[in-house]
């Protein structure tokens, strides 16, 4: 999927187009709301992107905001229109988070993705044994299962587009030491990850033990990147709730300030490893041990 057609993307600009115009109207979202007889709810979810704005109620907060000019009023609700589109991740909308849906449209929309992983190896370089092996814990029935995995394989096929985004992976020496699925399943992994590693849009870099304590300690992180300079970075990220075993995902495009602190993050983090080379040489090693057995 462009970046031109990503239903989340085209709703990151509507939203960012609305705030510019209600601001410019020198309106608070407090006024808007009564001005529309709305709820406050309703005008903070339009602006946040939470929810679609019909085509009726985008034409009315035009008028409210003074807007008259065909070809913007024309421009704003193709917009619209294009941000109600649905993308194929809609068809798993049932076993999904709407944070992991809008995950999925901004990856197939990314031109460059940067990905941290403390513990697992990342999803898009998983092999259907790995998934399988790390879903158990996590889906409550086979059928479920199933379709998380099918999932996950849909969202590998980016990887075989014919444009395909340049793809960062770091990840700490933690992921791919843990055998999940067994010994054979892990040395077919590692396997997996060097095939990976000498594609030309794939880094892969390792953080190893003696690195010590790293800020990337905190938690996986992605950054996704897009080829038009109208669309800001957006940071993802998923923290543990306290005290609950459940996690919460934070998608956060607008906080510039945020973008760039977990994008010095991630370059830090790139320092720390042993390098594209070297990690390759690294997992070649740890796949070559598992293959000749404990003990040898």
């Amino acid at each position: 999927m462009a970046a031109a057609e990503s239903p989340t993307i085209q709703r990151g600009r509507l939203r960012a187009e609305l705030r510019r115009a209600r601001r410019e109207a020198g309106l608070t979202q407090e006024q808007v709301a009564d001005a529309m007889e709305w709820s406050l709810s309703k005008v903070i979810r339009i602006e946040g992107g939470t929810v679609s704005v019909s085509i009726t109620d985008l034409r009315a907060l035009l008028g409210r905001y003074q807007i008259t000019d065909p070809d913007e009023i024309d421009s704003l609700v193709k917009l619209a229109r294009a941000a109600r589109e649905r993308s194929w991740a809609n068809e798993y909308k049932e076993i999904i988070s709407p944070q992991y849906l809008s995950y999925i449209e901004y990856e197939n929309a990314s031109s460059i993705i940067r990905q941290f992983e403390p513990l697992l190896i990342p999803s898009l370089l998983q092999t259907e044994e790995y998934m399988r092996a790390l879903l158990d814990d996590f889906a409550a029935t086979q059928s479920r299962k199933d379709a998380l995995v099918q999932l996950r394989l849909r969202r590998q096929e980016l990887l075989e587009q014919e444009q395909q985004p340049d793809l960062h992976f770091v990840m700490d020496e933690a992921a791919v030491r843990r055998q999940v699925g067994g010994p054979d399943a892990a040395r077919r992994q590692l396997g997996h990850l060097v095939t990976m590693a000498g594609r030309d849009n794939i880094t892969i870099e390792i953080v190893p033990f003696s690195a010590g304590y790293h800020p990337g300690m905190r938690g996986p992180l992605v950054l996704f990147e897009f080829p038009d300079p109208r669309d800001n970075d957006v940071l993802y990220l998923e923290n543990s709730r306290r005290g609950r075993q459940s996690t919460e995902t934070v998608v956060g495009g607008d906080d510039a300030e945020l973008v760039a602190t977990y994008r010095e993050i991630f370059e830090t983090l790139r320092k720390l490893s042993l390098g594209p080379d070297k990690s390759r040489v690294f997992l070649k090693r740890l796949s070559d041990e598992l293959q000749r057995g404990p003990g040898s």
